[in-house]
């Protein structure tokens, strides 16, 4: 056995023994592969485990992995392997985004969401998007604030763009925070949620994507529907470079 089909066999207990916990079926929740710094080599072992979708945090690391996911990424749609964009989107690499991600999962702003659409427009395809949510205090967290104007205007507007399927919402928890704190976190997304389906009817926000290999069994028992599991499936990983802006 492996070490990734190891770590991927006590990573479906815990998930398992979290969902039971939390009263809720396995089938609830689905895994994420967070892949960013590992090779495509790395992504095609792990689909050939079975795994279909995967997180990367840049633009241009995706682009050198896709094309060897090529032939994973094609027949039927079950089995496809999807990735979708996890990380903070700059608005001036929108375009070359929709081309190469499944979906973007890190929605922050209404700019962001009228040059995404227009994007995917050009590409003749429409683009399932999360909408991020800040609810950590730390600066260097990305997402709407909930209470802001942006959220309001990005909310009221989303309808209205036409190559872009809005999906759900997702946060990061703060980093290291105690257990309360973090299901606080995890609870205020779960309520953020369910008072916007209310008000903006229009908007499929089914998906709560939160929870990592720290906190994913926290997450599970707030209402997680999709967590994103990298270190505890893949390893550590290494520092990244900086990523170009343009």
């Amino acid at each position: 056995m492996t070490a990734l089909q190891e770590n991927l066999e006590k990573l479906e207990d815990a998930i398992a023994a979290a969902c039971r916990a939390a009263g809720r079926t396995r089938g609830e929740v689905e895994l994420m592969a967070v892949s960013k710094t590992f090779p495509a080599e790395a992504l095609l072992k792990a689909a050939s485990l079975g795994i279909t979708l995967f997180g990367e945090n840049r633009v241009q690391e995706w682009a050198s992995k896709a094309a060897a996911l090529g032939p994973e990424r094609k027949g039927p749609e079950r089995y496809q392997v999807r990735c979708h964009l996890i990380g903070h989107l700059q608005s001036n690499k929108a375009q070359r985004a929709a081309e190469l991600f499944d979906g973007v999962d890190a929605l922050d702003s209404l700019r962001l969401a009228e040059r995404l659409n227009e994007a995917a427009g050009k590409c003749g395809k429409r683009l399932p998007v999360l909408i991020e949510v800040k609810l950590s205090p730390e600066e260097t967290k990305a997402g709407v604030e909930p209470e802001s104007a942006e959220a309001a205007q990005l909310l009221e507007r989303l309808p209205h763009l036409a190559h872009l399927e809005a999906c759900g919402l997702m946060t990061i928890a703060p980093w290291g925070a105690p257990e309360e704190m973090t299901r606080r976190c995890f609870r205020s997304l779960h309520a953020w949620r369910d008072r916007w389906a209310q008000a903006y009817p229009r908007l499929d926000l089914g998906v709560l994507s939160m929870g990592m290999s720290g906190d994913f069994p926290l997450a599970i028992a707030e209402g997680a529907t999709r967590i994103r599991v990298g270190t505890a499936l893949f390893g550590k990983r290494s520092p990244q470079p900086e990523e170009k802006t343009r």
